[in-house]
């Protein structure tokens, strides 16, 4: 690159980092994160080291900060409060250590104290005779901003520091410097406030904290929960403590808030260990921390070693992988889980986050994407916390140029084209095609299980092996396969292909409730498939019925009830019918085929809980159910008996509880025959 290049691309990174910085210090309004304007940092500082010639009085390297705003009062601060010089890796950071112990070689016995970077806002407080009479920004690092009347609504600030027994006596004057930051738990819970009162919720607790502590209104400052840690003197009348452990267990001495998280380690093998080791445990913090402080012990000696440029060459903040960036949303696509919801899909310009380059990121649901006004087109914030999947925070509304487009939700789903469902007062959207590509493993599998038409030896495998080969295209198919398909699949034999096909064969004999609960319809289980045996002869009767009908029947809610009916509105579910009709699988409700025998059991509600020498857990619901009880899988008040075989757990504690009657398997029997 050309000496001309070089310099255009150094002023275009002076201007562009000044901006952000006046939007992080200034307006508490960053539109990129921390990483991002770390790496045009790093590369401005190459170009000036290379062309020192070429630095500027307004370079951001010279600085620690940008400007005030008018309407807080300014203040000067007793001493530079600077920030820090950037590692982000080994490397970078026995580098530092190099160049510093090239400088002194006292650096080899100082040792060193790490602690977590909060990713706060840095205030300054001031104690004259023991009481805090002024705080402030940091603002440009000299000149900050008077905030003393919200500093104050912070619990965890002193307004008075004690004198114990025995304890040190605070000195006349004393400046400190510290970090003010929200916790986690507090941020969460005031979105969730903001939610509720239909207010626009943040972005992170970093902003917030900002936020919080500039507003002109205490009283809202004070309803933030709003926390301090701090971790240096800048200036105090009197001797105070030559070394940064020293510092922290005066500050905690004299009731200050401290972190206790810090270790003082002996040297820099030690200090790398111990910031590395954040990067995994990071997540088992309160607050958000992007980094580890690095810092000589022996401050004498950092004093003695200066600064360059804004940082002070006695310490390194060692930068963790960054877990929130910003970037393009390029468009949203839409997946289908193996249940039918759909799920938007944030496809993404390429960027590097939590140390992977990250393409796609959820968006959680649709109506996420309403609430957060996230339009196609904007520039998003990004996270990814650990292995957790990257999501997206929201928009940065500050950098749409009016080319954005809103979203809608689609109607139809993207992997079959059918219709999809969306029902009142539900987040999830649903595709309730039961041949639904997407769903097609999920449907067999749900088809062939115990509590369904019970086909033992179609496992998992199998079902992707039939799938794939184009066997099965939905669960009729299961009924139309023949010795010959299944030896074309790899790892059959005759006899393992002859017991799979008698075992589909058995399933054939099922009776209603069970295939109506193979089905999958959304909401309908095995206590609800045979309720509606008791109404609906067969699965016919059963998809000409209608909402209101099936709103009288017990149990039945109006989601579960349009549910139903839905599904049997669909052409390619009736088509699934037609060809199980065809295939000879179509059960008819013994109940409604013959006149019903003795009933004694019915308006009785069971749970049955251990193991029964008669009967396993299947049989003995269907028993219940042919003399008209009702089987249920929880206890409640409004159980009547509770069946309790051998090794019983929580169900008997919680029955005996209530008061429900337990009886055991020949207490069950006797209910018949009485």
């Amino acid at each position: 690159m050309s000496s001309e290049n070089e310099r255009e691309e150094l002023e275009e990174l002076v201007r562009t980092l000044n901006y952000h910085s006046y939007r992080y210090h200034v307006l508490d309004a960053p539109v990129i994160s921390d990483y991002e304007y770390d790496k045009m940092l790093k590369r401005l500082l190459e170009l000036e080291a290379a062309h020192p010639e070429w630095i500027s009085p307004d370079s951001p390297s010279q600085r620690a900060g940008s400007g005030v705003l008018d309407k807080f009062v300014k203040v000067r601060h007793p001493g530079a409060v600077l920030s820090l010089a950037n590692g982000f890796s080994a490397l970078d950071v026995r580098a530092w250590y190099e160049r510093i112990l090239r400088l002194d070689e006292r650096v080899s016995q100082s040792g060193f104290v790490v602690e977590p970077k909060i990713d706060g806002l840095t205030v300054v407080l001031h104690y004259h005779d023991g009481r805090f009479v002024l705080g402030a920004t940091r603002g440009d690092g000299v000149v900050g901003e008077d905030i003393t009347a919200n500093l104050r609504t912070l619990r965890g600030v002193p307004l008075t520091i004690p004198v114990q027994t025995g304890g040190p006596k605070p000195p006349e004057r004393l400046v400190v410097r510290g970090e003010a930051f929200m916790y986690l738990r507090d941020f969460d819970a005031l979105n969730q406030r903001l939610l509720e009162a239909g207010e626009k919720t943040y972005l992170n607790p970093r902003n917030t904290a900002a936020g919080s502590l500039r507003q002109l209104d205490p009283t809202l400052t004070a309803s933030r929960s709003l926390r301090l840690l701090t971790y240096q003197i800048l200036s105090a009348d009197g001797a105070v403590p030559d070394t940064q452990w020293g510092t922290l267990e005066l500050l905690r001495e004299l009731g200050l808030p401290v972190t206790d998280q810090a270790v003082l380690v002996r040297n820099i093998d030690e200090a790398i260990e111990a910031s590395q080791s954040w990067i995994t445990r990071r997540d088992t913090l309160a607050y958000e921390a992007d980094g580890a402080v690095i810092k000589l012990n022996d401050l004498r000696l950092a004093a003695d070693l200066g600064v360059v440029g804004k940082d002070p060459r006695g310490a390194l903040a060692f930068k963790f992988p960054a877990r929130e960036v910003t970037t393009r949303l390029q468009s949203i696509g839409v997946n289908v889980g193996r249940t039918g919801v759909l799920t938007p899909v944030a496809n993404l310009e390429p960027v590097e986050v939590g140390g992977v380059i990250v393409k796609q990121a959820t968006l959680h649901n649709f109506d996420f994407i309403m609430e957060k006004d996230i339009r196609v087109g904007d520039r998003v914030l990004l996270k990814r916390a650990g292995d957790v999947i990257p999501y997206v925070i929201g928009p940065v509304i500050e950098q749409r140029d009016g080319s954005e487009r809103v979203f809608a939700p689609p109607t139809v789903c993207p992997a079959c084209g059918q219709p999809v469902e969306h029902l009142a007062g539900e987040v999830a959207w649903y595709c309730v095609n039961t041949a639904c590509p997407a769903q097609l493993m999920r449907n067999i599998e749900h088809f062939v299980g115990r509590g369904s038409m019970d086909i033992v030896g179609l496992g998992t495998k199998i079902v992707e092996q039939l799938v794939d080969a184009g066997l099965v295209r939905d669960v009729a198919d299961l009924y139309t396969l023949t010795r010959e398909n299944l030896l074309s699949l790899e790892g059959f034999a005759e006899k393992k292909a002859d017991n799979l096909l008698a075992s589909i064969e058995t399933s054939r004999q099922q009776p209603l409730a069970r295939l109506i609960n193979a089905l999958g319809i959304r909401g309908v289980g095995e206590v609800m498939a045979a309720d509606l045996t008791r109404f609906y002869r067969d699965l016919e009767a059963l998809s000409q019925t209608t909402y209101t009908e099936l709103q009288r029947i017990e149990g039945v809610g109006p989601n579960t009830a349009q549910a139903i009916v839905d599904w049997f509105a669909r052409p390619a579910n009736r088509q699934v019918l037609a060809k199980l009709r065809t295939a000879g699988v179509w059960p008819m409700a013994a109940q409604n085929a013959a006149p019903a025998g003795p009933q004694p059991l019915a308006g009785l509600t069971f749970v049955v809980t251990g193991t029964l020498e008669g009967f396993t857990r299947e049989t003995v619901k269907e028993f219940i159910q042919q003399y008209g009880g009702k089987v249920t899988d929880s206890v409640t008040k409004k159980t009547d008996y509770l069946v309790a075989g051998e090794s019983a757990g929580s169900k008997l504690e919680k029955a005996r509880s209530l008061g429900v009657t337990v009886i055991d398997e020949a207490g069950l029997r006797d209910l018949i025959v009485r």
